[in-house]
């Protein structure tokens, strides 16, 4: 099983294009194009009956206390979590791939409200519903797509990782308003094969991608 793009490349930076957050010299930050990526596969095993992509960032920091702060950076050392991305399931196999743009195509303040995605995938909630949670311009329920946006004064450049699972239902077993952990939780034991891209993204500019 391969996951294919022609937006990511492997080991590569990822383009602005498919970035919540692009640099801005006056602000350090301003809404990026926040497409949805490219995302084609070959060689499914057989017996799959649907797919999942999930595309979390491993390296967001575990403490905000230091996040685009002016006077500091979030240091390297700092423990890190998981930031899910995006969630996206029940995609037909016989599909082939997903076109760039067709899952996102720009910011929405408050995020995207629905949970049903083209040709009959659902979404997930994405993890910037927790991380705007505070803003009173921006807060809501962020569903499917939403790209990097790493804190412009992070001292390291985050990995952003596509991971496209085949699995043997064609319902995966989660229902509306699922998270990242829960989605993996959930189809552990149905996953018949898996293989992802990994891209990289910094709004620091002392850091390079």
């Amino acid at each position: 099983m391969r996951i294919l793009s022609n937006s990511l490349v492997d080991g590569q930076p990822i383009a602005q294009k498919y970035a919540f957050g692009v640099p801005d010299e006056e602000n350090h930050m301003a809404f990026g194009p926040n497409k949805s990526p490219h995302i084609a596969w070959q060689d499914l095993p057989a017996g799959t009956k649907s797919l999942v992509i999930i595309c979390h960032d491993p390296d967001a920091p575990s403490s905000a206390e230091d996040v685009n702060r002016e006077d500091k950076e979030v240091p390297a050392d700092l423990p890190r979590v998981d930031f899910y991305h995006w969630l996206l399931v029940d995609i037909d196999p016989q599909l082939g791939e997903l076109a760039e743009g067709a899952y996102a195509d720009g910011v929405v303040p408050g995020g995207k409200r629905d949970t049903n995605a083209p040709n009959g995938a659902r979404q997930g909630v994405n993890d910037y519903t927790d991380f705007l949670a505070g803003s009173e311009e921006l807060s809501g329920v962020y569903y499917g797509y939403d790209g990097p946006c790493p804190p412009w004064n992070d001292s390291i450049a985050h990995r952003y990782v596509f991971t496209l699972y085949a699995l043997d239902v064609e319902r995966a077993p989660v229902e509306e308003g699922f998270r990242g952990a829960e989605l993996l939780g959930a189809i552990r034991g149905h996953i018949l094969a898996q293989d992802c891209i990994t891209t990289t993204y910094s709004l620091n500019p002392r850091v390079p991608a």
